[in-house]
């Protein structure tokens, strides 16, 4: 038998003393055990840290510049590769605005002629006016004539047969005789008297198959059933008249249609005074002042001794 000291003291034996060597294992190796799992978990989480900050390296490598750490960054202004940037749109210059075509300035129209062109020779031919009116003055029986235009003249033939009408319808002209009256017609119409512009050749010839009178190529005439007017002193008029162009035109057709009215020529009835339209104004006034109309302002007709 072994005393209580000896028990105490004597080793364990048997399934006792295994049985505490496991107890002692077991509680070591939980011991043990727990730093193992903290370094495991350790080792574990620097290498999420490592992989994570992977990433994180490369995106903050997009944004890297030269600038000092801590100092504010520039906007980039260049496209780059990385995925969470938008590149800068490079902007498109705008078109270079076309400058507007030079306009073709419009053709210059022809210059308003201050001379209408007198040829010397014509075609022989004319045109005749297609104008009429009414009967001007207050005779009984109005004298009826039509208005012709050598053809290829630079001469309106309805434009000059109004001028005529104008001149014939005049307070100082022949219809302040009261026997007598004028009507314009057109070519359609019975006339009784035809106005003729020709050029000079061709009033030269007229003149002289009318009335057998040399004319020089200067002069108008009356001939049988017309009047013959020179195209030179229509647009010219005469070196010896002092007015405008349509006066000398209105002497012209007063003194032609004086003679189919039955009057003849008269020279100057004195100094100062004015020449009678029946006068030959054109080969010299002879002291008389120009004058375009038979009768006078007073309403007295303009005469002079005859030739």
């Amino acid at each position: 038998m072994h005393s209580a000291r000896q028990r105490q003291s004597a080793p364990p034996t048997g399934s006792t003393a295994a049985g505490h060597r496991a107890g002692r294992r077991r509680r070591s190796s939980r011991r043990r055990g727990r730093p193992r799992r903290r370094g495991r978990n350790l080792l574990i989480g620097l290498l999420v840290a490592a992989g994570l900050l992977g990433p994180a390296a490369y995106f903050l490598g997009g944004r890297r510049s030269d600038a000092p750490s801590g100092a504010p960054q520039p906007r980039s202004t260049h496209v780059t590769s990385t995925p969470t940037r938008t590149p800068t749109p490079t902007p498109t210059p705008p078109p270079t605005p076309t400058p507007p075509p030079t306009p073709t300035p419009p053709p210059s129209p022809s210059a308003s002629r201050t001379e209408i062109d007198v040829p010397p020779t014509g075609s022989g031919t004319f045109v005749t006016a297609q104008a009429g009116g009414e009967a001007v003055g207050s005779g009984s029986r109005p004298v009826r004539y039509v208005v012709k235009v050598e053809t290829g003249l630079d001469i309106s033939p309805s434009r000059a047969a109004n001028e005529i009408a104008d001149i014939l319808a005049s307070p100082r002209g022949w219809t302040r005789d009261p026997d007598n009256a004028f009507q314009l017609v057109s070519a359609e119409s019975p006339h009784d008297i035809t106005i003729r512009i020709a050029t000079p050749a061709t009033a030269d010839a007229l003149c002289w198959a009318g009335i057998q009178q040399d004319t020089g190529g200067e002069y108008n005439c009356e001939v049988p059933g017309g009047v013959v007017v020179n195209l030179k002193r229509w647009v010219k008029g005469s070196p010896t008249f002092d007015g405008p162009i349509h006066d000398y035109r209105a002497l012209i057709i007063n003194h032609e249609m004086g003679h189919f009215l039955g009057h003849s020529h008269v020279t100057c009835g004195g100094a100062g005074q004015l020449a009678p339209v029946m006068m030959q104004q054109i080969k010299g006034l002879h002291g008389c002042v120009s004058n375009a109309w038979p009768y006078d302002q007073k309403g007295d007709l303009v005469t002079g001794p005859p030739v």
